[in-house]
């Protein structure tokens, strides 16, 4: 049966994705929303959406929708990362389920809350792990759960995706509204973490400013060297070579797992999972969720022995 869906955050940088979704998955866009108007894409998929740039007038819309017997089934979030609480809590309270964009919240405790209004309005939450099912990610876990449980994997993550002189002016830029490098760009990859090697037991920082962030982080059968960054300099030469702006590299006990592929176009997949009732809740972001808020706080302690490969002197 058809699903009728709101999306909140259409002119976003992801959104396309979750229209793209919404329409495999043979469902319908009724109302988006954005404070931006440059949302022309709406109609090469849902043409006759309603749309609106204020808040209220979207909130009335689906008021009047609910009275006449028209209740939105979804709502997709992918508005900024520090408003996802209050658009989450805003879907919920009108028993609307949400499918929202990572990082689901900036801090661990509104998690609590989130899982309160769950049970008093009704409405379930989910989130984008679309890592999770990725196969070569899927491979792995399969190799740590088949593996002995004292077995430690030795492991280095690198992160580098590049971002212009904008990105420090837009809300990405200001670490109370995206979190920092750390979350905005790397919730998924510590979610990744999470989901392949268990319980994360510690995490250090080694190293952060503005554009890159790197540390350690001790997992149940893993210790993980890492390192995000979103500045060009940091991209290796067969990279700039290849006149590429973003590297991904993943490296278990010197074997290079390949996972560049299929990073972004799992999101069909992951809405069939969520409309299939085997998504993502709450409970399943918790690792990820706790992870980034403590390493963006953490004191920094300096370069330890044998730090990431990519992290020097002059990071």
């Amino acid at each position: 049966m058809m699903k009728r869906f709101g999306l909140i955050g259409v002119a976003g940088y992801i959104a396309p994705r979750h229209i793209v979704a919404i329409k495999e998955t043979n469902n319908q866009l009724i109302v988006g929303m954005d404070v931006n108007d440059s949302v022309g894409l709406l109609d090469s998929f849902f043409p006759e959406a309603e749309f609106f740039t204020e808040f209220e007038m979207f909130a009335a819309f689906l008021s009047d929708e609910k009275l006449a017997g028209r209740s939105l089934d979804f709502i997709a979030i992918c508005s900024p990362n520090h408003l996802h609480v209050p658009h989450i809590k805003f879907a919920i309270s009108n028993g609307v389920n949400v499918i929202c964009e990572k990082p689901l919240v900036l801090h661990a405790s509104d998690l609590n809350i989130i899982s309160s209004y769950e049970k008093i309005y009704g409405a379930k939450v989910n989130t984008i792990l679309q890592l999770r099912l990725h196969p070569s990610i899927l491979s792995m876990r399969q190799k740590v759960l088949s593996s002995s449980s004292n077995k430690a994997f030795d492991v280095e993550l690198t992160y580098i995706t590049c971002r212009g002189k904008w990105y420090a002016e837009s809300w990405k830029g200001f670490e109370e509204k995206s979190g920092g490098v750390a979350t905005n760009i790397g919730i998924h990859l510590f979610d990744m973490l999470n989901f392949i090697f268990g319980t994360p037991l510690h995490h250090e920082v080694h190293y952060r400013d503005l554009s890159t962030i790197s540390g350690r982080s001790h997992y149940k059968q893993a210790t993980v060297n890492w390192f995000l960054s979103i500045s060009r300099k940091h991209l290796p030469m067969s990279a700039v070579e290849d006149e590429k702006s973003t590297y991904r590299s993943i490296t278990i006990d010197g074997e290079d797992i390949e996972f560049s592929n299929g990073f972004t176009d799992l999101h069909t997949e992951s809405y069939v999972n969520i409309l299939s009732g085997n998504g993502y809740g709450v409970e399943a972001n918790k690792g990820a969720i706790e992870t980034v808020e403590h390493v963006r706080k953490a004191e920094i302690v300096g370069y330890p022995n044998l730090p990431h490969s990519f992290l020097k002197s002059d990071a």
